[in-house]
């Protein structure tokens, strides 16, 4: 059973008690396991009866995390320096700075800092303390552990919170495999249920009330699909002008990745946004065997084993060859 030492435990517990004030932050462009891992830390601090300010870059694009934007500023309080030396860093689901996007006012440089983190391309910054399991299949998982090892159960909104992020970052169970943290994020999972949780209402949230204008563009994208190396490596794009007549908000990549990796054959799947005329945002998934953050992480990008993401200067008839011709080396 995968339980926090009482190492990390009290690690975590002297950095909340060492300081007066914290900043809890995600990284930019936030999903429901980032937005869930910094609200499971701010029920953490508020059991502790310590202030805070929730931090993200956003923007808040998905439908199932908008209801949440209210709880998070992208402005940095103001700190003086005494006020800074009491102050701590809170950093999850992330562990770069550069990450964590524009922040206004944001001046986190000599903030004594703490991480919490789940990606395999992550590593501690200079003289933070922390914990990385890129084992744990969520973050917000392993906030539920800080939370049941410092504090005890969770209240039911709590507990309702992350049972969302591990579900998000988990498909809803669905890329779990035969491994140990699998089990221990299940049995963590049914502990939520006991905690007043109801898996069909988190279903719900994730998955319906989405924008018909996401349906629409699903289907530009899927009919826009181009299958690579004998069909292993499906790949798609969204143009300025797609996000111009489609919009933003509510994206559901999630289904365009179930059904770009449903296709008979096909171990990858990659879905690249021209943001601007010269940068590009771009996911990549894959179904077991490959390695996508290593590709990712050729493009200023990093993440998990199957599911990593990137953001790079380019255009994407330029990006995608260039992507293709790495895949090619590892499939």
């Amino acid at each position: 059973m995968s339980i926090l030492s009482s190492e990390i435990l009290d690690d975590f517990k002297a950095f909340i008690t060492k300081h007066n004030y914290f900043l809890v932050i995600g990284h930019k462009e936030p999903d429901g396991d980032c937005i869930a891992s910094c609200l499971g830390i701010a029920a953490i601090l508020d059991a502790f009866e310590k202030p805070y300010q929730l931090l993200s870059a956003g923007p808040f694009k998905r439908s199932e995390i908008k209801k949440y934007e209210p709880r998070f500023s992208n402005t940095m309080d103001f700190l003086d320096e005494s006020e800074r030396r009491q102050t701590g860093l809170i950093i999850t689901d992330c562990s770069e700075l550069f990450r964590l996007g524009d922040i206004e006012d944001a001046d986190f440089k000599g903030l004594d800092t703490f991480v919490i983190d789940h990606h395999k391309t992550a590593g501690l910054p200079d003289n933070a303390k922390g914990y990385i399991n890129a084992d744990a299949p969520a973050c917000s998982y392993l906030i539920q552990l800080f939370h049941e090892g410092l504090i005890g159960p969770l209240s039911k909104e709590t507990a309702e919170i992350i049972m969302f992020g591990t579900c998000t970052d988990t498909g809803f169970f669905r890329f779990l495999t035969n491994s140990e943290e699998a089990a221990d994020l299940l049995a963590a999972s049914s502990r939520l249920v006991s905690y007043g949780v109801e898996p069909k209402k988190i279903y719900n949230d994730i998955n319906y009330d989405k924008p018909y204008s996401t349906r629409k563009l699903l289907g530009v994208l899927l009919s826009r699909a181009e299958k690579y190396l004998n069909g292993k490596l499906i790949v798609t794009y969204e143009t300025i002008e797609d996000t111009k007549k489609y919009g933003a908000e509510g994206r559901d990549s999630d289904a365009l990745y179930q059904l770009l990796l449903s296709v008979k054959g096909v171990e990858a799947a990659v879905f690249l946004r021209q943001d601007t005329p010269t940068t590009c945002t771009g996911g990549l998934r894959s179904t077991d065997k490959v390695d996508v953050s290593v590709i990712a992480a050729k493009f200023n990008g990093g993440g998990h084993k199957n599911a990593s993401g990137l953001s790079t200067e380019g255009k994407t008839d330029t990006l995608i060859p260039a992507i293709v011709k790495e895949f090619a080396r590892i499939m």
